[in-house]
């Protein structure tokens, strides 16, 4: 009988601390998660940047910032998932509220002058390149750089920029395709082409530098399509590109005859192009 007594207190005991334990553990447990929650949350912060919709990015970072109104982690992310959501407008202000942080950096800067170029404020985003110092160097300023003296056609400033900043970059396509469309505008159509060849065989893939190609050969007189990877669709936008380019020059005849061949080897019914040719021949 006292065995049994001293088994059940034993018992009753155990059950006690055991109960005491857990409000203890809980205690302990809401620190440690805390910690984990910050690794969650910054690895959550990288995932929303880079994948899925931008404007459910754009949801996450806005509620996180009304939940923590001073961190600029998430003022940044809602900022750049607004720049990827393509709602300038609210990124350009997104972007002057990180800069206005006291923790705000000079690639902040950089990325405020690139959200007011995409709202069309060219004179600002300038202002706020200038107040940059000159030892912070990246890719990204002087690619706006050169887009700024471009819009001033001081071209010699123009190409100065792209140089360098090519040599800051290991992706140089898109510098090569803007480089080469700034030779385009002022009328240098061989250099031009020349840097959008560069462009394609930095990335295969990018369609734009192979439009400007077209462009860049059309305006020379040159209506041959150039030896470079396409798809069936590609070839065909080309082909109309390179025929409005044609009719563009006054050789009208030529260019029927190319916008006839982009209907034909597009494998879907190629609208633009026939509407344009259909327009050709009956003013014919």
């Amino acid at each position: 009988m006292r065995h049994l007594i001293r088994v059940t207190l034993g018992v009753a005991v155990a059950a006690s601390l055991s109960a005491c334990d857990k409000t203890i553990d809980k205690d302990e447990v809401d620190r440690k998660f805390q910690g984990v929650n910050v690794i969650d949350e910054t690895n959550l912060n990288e995932v929303m940047l880079t994948v899925g919709d931008p404007n459910e990015a754009v949801n996450y970072f806005k509620r996180s910032s009304t939940t923590e109104p001073d961190r600029i982690d998430f003022q940044r992310g809602l900022a750049s998932s607004l720049i990827r959501a393509k709602r300038f407008p609210e990124a350009r202000i997104a972007w002057a509220q990180v800069v206005a942080h006291e923790d705000a950096t000079n690639e902040d800067r950089v990325e405020l002058a690139d959200a007011l170029i995409r709202t069309n404020d060219w004179d600002q985003a300038e202002k706020v390149l200038s107040s940059i110092p000159p030892t912070h160097e990246s890719f990204k300023r002087y690619r706006l750089e050169a887009m700024i003296a471009d819009g001033k056609k001081d071209w010699k400033k123009a190409d100065a920029f792209y140089e360098v900043a090519l040599g800051l970059t290991t992706k140089p396509a898109s510098v090569m395709n803007n480089w080469g469309y700034s030779k385009l505008t002022r009328g240098d159509f061989r250099e031009a082409e020349r840097l959008f060849g560069e462009a394609i065989n930095a990335d295969q893939t990018m369609f734009t530098a192979k439009n400007n190609l077209v462009m860049a050969r059309g305006a020379q007189g040159n209506y041959t399509l150039p030896v470079i990877p396409m798809t069936q669709p590609e070839r065909a936008e080309l082909l109309y590109t390179l025929g409005l380019a044609a009719v563009k020059r006054g050789d009208v005849q030529i260019g029927k005859g190319l916008l006839r061949e982009a209907v034909e080897t597009h494998p879907q019914h190629f609208e633009a192009a026939a509407r344009a040719l259909a327009a050709l021949e009956n003013g014919a």
